[in-house]
Parts: structure tokens; C-alpha cells; sequence
């Protein structure tokens, strides 16, 4: 089956659940930033929880399908249009060949994830069909949608019909205030005690500019660093060490002004001292924040964040039963 892109929204992109085991290389995961919707987008058409969607960012794309389909659209609120018909959310439907799949204006959350029964077939890379467009690597040519492209589906793996849907109450949340539960780092300590206290205590918002390597928060206090010596081989700034690691979700505070928190595109190394991570649970809830999102940072133990990935599994695990 064939979908002709007729307009590709904002910047939509083709996503799975990513390529682990090459960061150390410097490649990143990719992937869907809300990887819970991206599962149910799938699971509602009959797909396996890991085939290729379509990602997008605040303004849907307008798709074009050549054959009968499918489809389930989940993640942000912005309801899918059928010539013009509003068809629901965390629901699936069909189109029928020739029908043009549309968006009305985004009204909460940020990402949505449009799953097409059998799931786009683009050439595998690196073992995943994520789009890394840093990179060139993956998706469709490497790169977000353009007009004029034509997306190839595959066969249907599984019986699943229009009506099948998910309710409410697995629906994740979209708060008005966001808190993202984080671990203090390995540098937590360059900041002084009021600065820690600070950043607990501010509420930030994400800045426009966020992307799928990271997103810049807002409006809390500059953090204070505690007076040294710079290291041999780091920068001038006291926000600067010698390069190290990045893990996924990594808060760092370049030039001691906002931090930034590190997401699926990110790099893997860099010379900006981290305050802490955003715990694994957590992080789809950053792939909804729209901008000037109002966001508090969270402190946690590993014991908590250990049960917050529980919590988090768990709920997939009623996802699936709940579409068996």
C-alpha cells in the first residue's frame, strides 16, 4: 500500500522504538519521545508494539491514501480529520482509497503518533526505521517529510477493525504543571545549597526552540556553582568539565544559565556539567510539553525512580490486555 504526503506538517517524521547499542559510537537512540503512544498507536491497529509511525510536531500532516487503511492516531490532542470528518483519538478507523487524512488545530500536548495497520516500510538502518535527521540515518531518506513523497505500507499482521479503542483512564496525563522526576547527578554537588534549593523550588518553561535532541528550560534561577579550580582540559566557564558522558535524559547547565534536558537525538559526550537525570518514567512526558510549558523538577531516589519504571511497565502491561 501507498500514502501519497501531500503537506507534511511541521516537521513529521518516520519513528519505532529506536536502534540501541550504538551510543557509545555516538550514535542515539531516536525513536518516539512519547514511546507509550507510540506502542497504543500501534496495538490499535493490529501492528507490533515496535513497527514504524509517523511522528508529528504541533501541526499534522496532510496524507493522501492510494488503498484502503487502517489507521489509529494517539499521543497529543490534535484530532485526525477524514475529508474533513473528525474522527477520535486513541481510537482506531478506517480510510478508504482516495481519502485524504488531515489534522485540525493542535489543542494539548505536542507529539502525535498516526499508525497504519502493517506500519510504514522504510529500509531498516542499523536494525531500526527511526529517523535520526541529525544524522541523515534512517526514516524516510534520512530526513522529516516532504511534500511529494510516497510512503510505503506493509501487509496487515493481525486482525483489528475501526471502533477498537483505548479508554481514559490509560490515557497518560496532560497536566497544567508538568513534574519531571530527576536523580541529582554526579556534579550536583558544584552547585551551592541555595542553588539546589532553587532549582526544586522554580518552575520553569520549555523554550520554543526544543527539539528532539533536547529542550531549554526557562525562567528559574541561574544556579550559583561553588568556587575551584578549572580542570585541565575543561573550559573557562564554571560550568564546564573536562568531557564526559551523556546518559538519556541528562540535565545539563551550559554557561550556568538554563538548563537543557538531554532527549532520543542527543549527543552521547560533551563538556557541560549535569545536575542530575530525568528518570526513565518521565520521559515521554517531555516529548508533550508544548512551549512555555510550566515544568517543576522533581528529586528522587533510585529506589523511587526504580519504581517508577515498574509503575510505567505495569501500565503497558494494562495497555495490552486491555486490546487482547
Amino acid at each position: 500500500m501507498t500514502v501519497n504526503v501531500l503537506q507534511p506538517g511541521l516537521s513529521t517524521t518516520v519513528q519505532d522504538l529506536g536502534r540501541p547499542g550504538f551510543y557509545h559510537v555516538g550514535i542515539p537512540l531516536s525513536g518516539g519521545m512519547d514511546r507509550y503512544a507510540l506502542i497504543a498507536a500501534n496495538l490499535l491497529v493490529g501492528n507490533d508494539d515496535g513497527d514504524a509511525v509517523l511522528e508529528t510536531t504541533f501541526l499534522g500532516p496532510e496524507l493522501q491514501f492510494l488503498e484502503d487503511a487502517l489507521v489509529a492516531v494517539t499521543g497529543a490532542d490534535l484530532p485526525p480529520l477524514v475529508d474533513g470528518v473528525e474522527q477520535p483519538v486513541w481510537e482506531a478507523f478506517s480510510i478508504k482509497a482516495g481519502q485524504v487524512l488531515s489534522f485540525d488545530y493542535l489543542r494539548s500536548g505536542a507529539r502525535s503518533y498516526i499508525a497504519i495497520a502493517g506500519g510504514i516500510d522504510v529500509p531498516l538502518a542499523l536494525g531500526s526505521r527511526s529517523t535520526y535527521a541529525l544524522g541523515g540515518l534512517g526514516g524516510y531518506q534520512g530526513r522529516a517529510l516532504k511534500a511529494g513523497d510516497m510512503l510505503s505500507v506493509g501487509p496487515a499482521k493481525r486482525p483489528a477493525g475501526p471502533g477498537r479503542g483505548i479508554g481514559p483512564e490509560l490515557h497518560p496525563p496532560l497536566p497544567t504543571v508538568t513534574e519531571l522526576r530527576m536523580l541529582p547527578g554526579l556534579y550536583w554537588h558544584r552547585m551551592t545549597d541555595e542553588a539546589a534549593a532553587n532549582f526544586f523550588e522554580d518552575v520553569w518553561k520549555l523554550a520554543p526552540e526544543a527539539d528532539r535532541i533536547g529542550g531549554r528550560f526557562r525562567g528559574g534561577r541561574s544556579p550559583k556553582l561553588v568556587d575551584r579550580p578549572q580542570p585541565f582540559g575543561a573550559g573557562s566557564n564554571p560550568s564546564n568539565i573536562t568531557d564526559a558522558c551523556y546518559p538519556y535524559g541528562s540535565i545539563q547547565i551550559p554557561g550556568c544559565l538554563e538548563p537543557i534536558v538531554l532527549h532520543r537525538d542527543a549527543v552521547s559526550v560533551g563538556g557541560y556539567f549535569m545536575v542530575g537525570t530525568v528518570i526513565s518514567a518521565d520521559m515521554d512526558l517531555i516529548g508533550q510539553l508544548p512551549p512555555n510549558a510550566k515544568t517543576r523538577f522533581v528529586k528522587v531516589d533510585m529506589e523511587q525512580a526504580l519504581e517508577a519504571r515498574r509503575a510505567y511497565r505495569r501500565r503497558l502491561d494494562r495497555l495490552r490486555a486491555s486490546l487482547s
